[in-house]
C-alpha cells in the first residue's frame, strides 16, 4: 500500500522541492495556496476527508517577517490558526503531521547553538506566529506530530536571499550586507530529503534541520558571489561590504546567533556525514546556471 502524504504550501520553494524529491512509494497530494487556504477550517477538513492521508506536511506559511510587525493577523491567521486546522483535521482522519518551523522561535542571545529543547523566545510578530503553530500542533497531535525547524532557506525556485543577491550582484557595483546575524544556510532540497527520511522513519517531536556549518550573511553573500563567478553566472565584480544591523534597520528584530543544532537530528536520520551550506550552494547555483 502506498504512504498517501498531503503537501499544503506545494507552491512554495520546499513545497516545489518536496514534490520533485518524492519517493515513488509515495502517493503525493500537493496543495498550493490556492487549492487549499489553511485558514478555513471547513475547507481543510473537506480536502482532508477526501485524500485521507496518512501524513501532512505543512509547507504553507506566511514568511515575510517584517511585514509581519504590521500584520500581526495575518501572521497568526496562517501560522497559528491555520497550522491548528490542519492538526485538528489530522486528527479526525487518522493522519501525522510533519510541521516546518523556524530559528526565529529563538532570541539568538544563547550565546551558542540552540538544542530542540532550549527555552524559546521570539523577538517578533512571526517568530511568536510560528511558536504558536508549534504549540498547537504539538496539543492536538502529541506523538503524531513532527516539528522540524530549519532557517536561511533558499531554492532554485521561488524568491530568497541567494536568488536576489544574484540579482543585485548583476546590476550594483558596491553591497552592504549584514555582518553581525548567525546563523546556518539551508538548501531546500536537502531539507525535502529529511523530510522524507523523517517520515519514513515516523520521526516525532521537535527536531532541528539546516546545512552544516555556520555563516553571517555577509559570509553568505561572498560565498554566493565567489561561487556564481566561478560557474560564470556573473559578469561583473561587485564590492561587498559587512555593516552592522543598527546600520540596516528593519521593522523586524532579528536574533544575533540563531544556529540550531542538529547532531540529534542527524544522528535520528541516520546521517554520518551532512553536507556543508557552502556545498549545498554550489549544488544550488550549478543547477540555476543549468536552468538558465
Amino acid at each position: 500500500m502506498s504512504l498517501r502524504v498531503l503537501v499544503t504550501g506545494a507552491g512554495g520553494q520546499l513545497g516545489w522541492e518536496l514534490q520533485r524529491s518524492c519517493p515513488a512509494s509515495v502517493e503525493l497530494h500537493p496543495m498550493t495556496s490556492a487549492e487549499l487556504d489553511i485558514t478555513d477550517a471547513q475547507a481543510v477538513m473537506d480536502k482532508l476527508q477526501a485524500a485521507q492521508p496518512h501524513w501532512i506536511i505543512n509547507a504553507a506559511a506566511y514568511t515575510a517577517v517584517d511585514k509581519a510587525e504590521s500584520e500581526p493577523e495575518r501572521a497568526h491567521a496562517v501560522n497559528e490558526h491555520g497550522v491548528r486546522h490542519l492538526a485538528e483535521a489530522a486528527r479526525a482522519v487518522g493522519a501525522r503531521m510533519a510541521h516546518v518551523s523556524t530559528d526565529f522561535v529563538f532570541n539568538g542571545e544563547r550565546g551558542h547553538p540552540y538544542q530542540p529543547g532550549d527555552a524559546t523566545a521570539p523577538l517578533g510578530v512571526y517568530g511568536a506566529s510560528k511558536l504558536a503553530g508549534e504549540q498547537g500542533v504539538r496539543t492536538v497531535l502529541g506523538d503524531h506530530a513532527l516539528i522540524l525547524r530549519t532557517a536561511w532557506v533558499y531554492s532554485t525556485h521561488g524568491h530568497n536571499f541567494v536568488k536576489t543577491m544574484l540579482r543585485l550582484m548583476s546590476e550594483r557595483d558596491q553591497l552592504g550586507i549584514v555582518a553581525d546575524q548567525i546563523g546556518s544556510p539551508t538548501w531546500a532540497h536537502g531539507l525535502a530529503q529529511a523530510l522524507w527520511q523523517a517520515i519514513a522513519l515516523n520521526l516525532h517531536g521537535i527536531h532541528h534541520w539546516t546545512d552544516a556549518g555556520v555563516a553571517s550573511w555577509y559570509d553568505f553573500a561572498c560565498a554566493i558571489f565567489d561561487e556564481a563567478r566561478a560557474l560564470g553566472l556573473l559578469e561583473r565584480d561587485t564590492i561587498i561590504r559587512p555593516i552592522r544591523t543598527k546600520d540596516y534597520p528593519t521593522p523586524a528584530r532579528r536574533p544575533s546567533l540563531s544556529v540550531l543544532e542538529k547532531t540529534a537530528t542527524w544522528q535520528a536520520l541516520g546521517i554520518t556525514a551532512p553536507a556543508h551550506w557552502r556545498t549545498q550552494l554550489r549544488s544550488m547555483l550549478n543547477e540555476h546556471r543549468m536552468n538558465a
